[in-house]
């Protein structure tokens, strides 16, 4: 339990450029109270003490801000920055080295009882804030889910998802440099690349237009010479 704990705040201090040392991470850091009441919630679950794993998150709900259900599956390393407002569903799973930022919801998109309703995010998964990931899906493995995307799909492995609906804008390398906080990376806005493409294409067309008044003048000037003689 103290070995989870030591490396649930070593994560935050690698992650978290604001974090100063392991006594104001212990102390006021949300996230992480948020997890180690859940890991007792998730216990008290397990064990068929259904009501206590509800009331045990219901507490965690009141002090922290943050909504887990005790169903749910976290792994190791995970890191909820801020974290006000986040919900995670009952039968979402969070794997180890997750980040997720405040406001973000794993949700479930069915009424099914017993069914695989909520996301699975993979290894070192990051959440932007505000993001909504809904549905019995996975994301893979490094994947960056970009600040208040809506995702109603599986995402691959290394890949950015942004917008609303979300769409796949990067794939990356699983293992390349950097933490895309707030799942946020270098690619180019989808936006900013279309403007682009309009502008040049303009410039294209101008230089087009340049070539052919020149060739006009040039017929011009011509026919007045056939004129003239």
């Amino acid at each position: 339990m103290f070995q989870r704990l030591r490396s649930d705040i070593q994560c935050i201090l690698d992650r978290d450029p604001a974090a100063r040392g392991t006594w104001e991470v212990l102390t006021c850091y949300p996230g992480l109270h948020a997890l180690v009441l859940h890991r007792l919630a998730h216990g008290c679950w397990r064990h068929g003490l259904r009501w206590a794993g509800r009331f045990v998150s219901q507490v965690s709900r009141w002090l922290t801000g943050i909504e887990i259900h005790p169903a749910a599956r976290i792994g190791n390393g995970v890191f909820i920055d801020h974290g006000m407002g986040v919900v995670i569903g009952a039968t979402a799973e969070v794997g180890d080295g997750c980040t997720i930022y405040q406001g973000v919801t794993l949700g479930g998109t069915s009424l099914v009882r017993g069914a695989k309703r909520h996301p699975t995010l993979g290894r070192n998964v990051v959440v932007g804030a505000g993001a909504k990931v809904l549905g019995g899906f996975t994301v893979g493995d490094g994947a960056a889910i970009g600040s208040n995307a809506v995702v109603t799909k599986p995402v691959p492995a290394g890949a950015t998802a942004v917008g609303i609906p979300a769409r796949i804008i990067q794939a990356e390398d699983k293992a390349g440099p950097g933490f895309p906080a707030y799942g946020v990376t270098l690619a180019d806005d989808p936006v900013s690349q279309a403007m682009r493409g309009l502008i040049d294409s303009a410039a294209s067309q101008e230089h087009q237009i340049q070539l052919l008044w020149q060739a006009l003048e040039t017929l011009r000037q011509e026919r007045k010479d056939v004129v003239r003689a």
